[in-house]
């Protein structure tokens, strides 16, 4: 079987998310789903002109099918919004506690109180958004100003940096959302964005932690990666938005594509994710942290989906494969630990958590199955045996149920 390593650089084939939808219905159908105006050229330093609003997880297409399928009474929309609306998160009656600083790891952790508003924030969204219910309107935007105008340190053991990147991407997606509601204090939520979140997103991605570059494992990087890039929409900062998309295509680190694939099965169709020797939760978690960070960029115009010969896709199959109970191939993987890279390695792929549910299979089989009409049967029968998504809340109380903010059911049902 032919394997290509971080090093080989096999063919790149990257689809403009524009020229995709004008293939598929000219121009008014690009711009309707909030496509850039900038087609995809392959080179580094990629933000758009100008930057489409919304446009991070969900654009103007996914929200106005969301809204209109789910009027009309259509599944899986409809199963998808009843699962929105069970949530004890989407209710408007939700009541925030934002806290001046927030501890992730060490002595005094607090940081459940904020996953648990941030997805408040989100779903009150989503509710306004779908079904333009006031109450939930003002209940997102009561979230977010609260936080915005109290919350001034995140802090704790190096998970300051998980939280810093987990919950900055998240936080930024729930405002993206609220940015054209007369109560918003958009320029506040920004400032707090920049100055509370990006500033460890960004030390982390350049010396993380002062510790080996491969010591942190992908997830590390990525929802970093995630939360620059959401940041850099938010604020219209294409810098930020390159610095993520530049990382995602020639990073050191293992959230750089080759890197968090390292070795693809050419004749398979699929490729061993970083993290398949350690246990499949957080490899399971890499399949929605790798997904957003595509949608994202996706929205703006960029596909990073199919990048480098749809690298990502291979990886997904392969995640996917093993955790619906069959065998797939696993070439060793060897990296250097600590701050003085001492080598490790996994001969063998994890069954530790095999077949654990996240709400991360939908966003991928819509984008592969619907919006690029490819054949990724693991990835649908992994779709299909866990829809319809539901969000944080739905996946327990500890914060790897708040890692995705899920639902993609509703939001991404082609």
């Amino acid at each position: 079987m032919s394997r290509n390593s971080p090093q080989q650089h096999p063919q790149r084939t990257e689809v403009s998310r524009r020229g995709l939808l004008k293939t598929a219905g000219g121009l008014t159908a690009a711009l309707a789903v909030g496509a850039s105006a900038t087609a995809l050229t392959g080179t580094a330093g990629a933000a758009p002109a100008a930057f489409t609003h919304p446009g991070m997880l969900h654009a103007y297409g996914e929200l106005n099918r969301a809204k209109v399928r789910v009027a009309a009474g259509d599944d899986p929309w409809l199963s998808g919004w009843n699962r929105l609306t069970a949530n004890s998160h989407s209710a408007s009656t939700w009541t925030p506690r934002p806290q001046a600083t927030i501890i992730r790891g060490g002595t005094g952790e607090n940081y459940g109180i904020l996953y648990n508003d941030i997805h408040a924030a989100y779903q009150n969204a989503l509710r306004w958004k779908i079904a333009g219910t006031t109450a939930n309107g003002d209940a997102a935007v009561r979230i977010l100003n609260a936080w915005s105008s109290t919350l001034t340190t995140v802090t704790g053991n190096a998970d300051r940096f998980l939280a810093a990147g987990i919950y900055g991407y998240q936080f930024a997606n729930a405002a993206e959302l609220m940015r054209d509601h007369s109560g918003f204090d958009l320029n506040r939520f920004k400032t707090m964005m920049l100055n509370v979140f990006y500033p460890l997103n960004n030390q982390f991605l350049n010396n993380h932690n002062d510790a080996c570059i491969t010591n942190y494992w992908a997830n590390w990087d990525l929802c970093t990666m995630n939360s620059i890039l959401a940041i850099g929409i938010l604020c219209d900062d294409g810098a930020k938005y390159d610095q993520a998309v530049n990382y995602f295509k020639n990073g050191s680190g293992n959230g750089a594509i080759r890197n968090a694939v390292p070795f693809v099965y050419e004749d398979q169709g699929l490729a061993q994710w970083q993290e398949s020797g350690r246990d499949q939760g957080h490899t399971v978690m890499g399949m929605g942290m790798m997904g957003a960070f595509c949608e994202m960029a996706w929205s703006q115009g960029e596909d990073l989906y199919g990048y480098d010969n749809n690298r990502f896709m291979k990886a997904a199959q392969y995640v996917a494969k093993y955790n619906l109970g069959e065998d797939v191939p696993f070439t060793t993987y060897r990296w250097g630990s600590g701050q003085n890279c001492a080598q490790q390695t996994h001969t063998v792929i994890s069954s530790a958590s095999r077949g654990q549910v996240r709400p991360v299979w939908d966003i991928l089989h819509y984008h592969y199955a619907r919006r690029r009409g490819l054949s990724v049967p693991y990835i649908t029968r992994m779709a299909e045996s866990v829809r319809p998504e539901g969000g944080g809340g739905d996946y327990g109380p500890n914060s790897g149920g708040f890692d995705q903010l899920g639902f993609g059911t509703l939001m991404y049902a082609k």
